[in-house]
């Protein structure tokens, strides 16, 4: 009879996220994994033959369950609406920009399962970026967005707005505000 697996995919890639924020790439290993899920590194080498694919499964998990979750917006709504909404949304979602960050990390995959978890991962980026991508062409065709603006600088704002720090610790409502009519008008008073 098998012995059951003392840790759930959840909880594994958890650990995981929390280990890659505080330590980074580099310096994650199976020792500080299993010592933190409070099993033996033999435990997790069941299941991943290297940090490589441990890391890319957890990636994929990440990837797909933001991309669940954005494909739950309000699609039919007019553009300020979903604008509204997508910056709420990046907000609740903050660890995205630090799950992109450790995407490119991630050396030559050294084993099939890796590459293949690579790749799925690059569908799931493609994916992301071309609904991004809709997002802005919706602001266009309803004449919201400027049409001479480039769309990767936009998306890279928008996607950037996550790591502006609030060093003076403005209230979130407050914050989230100011992001969205920055982004949405400026910081130019209008006559």
């Amino acid at each position: 009879m098998a012995r059951e697996r003392k840790f759930t995919d959840e909880h594994l890639f958890q650990e995981t996220k929390e280990l890659i924020i505080h330590d980074g790439y580099e310096a994650f290993t199976f020792s500080k994994l299993a010592s933190r899920l409070k099993v033996s590194r033999g435990s997790i080498y069941k299941y991943y033959e290297n940090k490589d694919e441990l890391i890319s499964e957890f990636l994929m998990y990440e990837m797909a369950r933001f991309l669940s979750d954005f494909g739950k917006l309000n699609k039919t709504a007019d553009f300020p609406t979903q604008f509204n909404e997508l910056i709420d949304f990046i907000f609740t979602q903050s660890n995205i920009y630090g799950v992109l960050e450790i995407i490119g990390q991630i050396p030559a995959p050294t084993t099939k399962r890796a590459l293949n978890n690579k790749s799925k991962i690059s569908e799931y980026y493609i994916s992301m970026y071309q609904q991004f991508e809709g997002f802005i062409e919706l602001g266009r065709k309803e004449g919201v967005i400027k049409e001479h603006l480039p769309t990767a600088i936009l998306l890279g704002m928008i996607f950037q707005i996550i790591a502006i720090p609030n060093h003076f610790n403005i209230p979130e409502k407050e914050w989230i505000g100011s992001i969205k009519e920055i982004l949405s008008s400026g910081m130019f008073k209008h006559d």
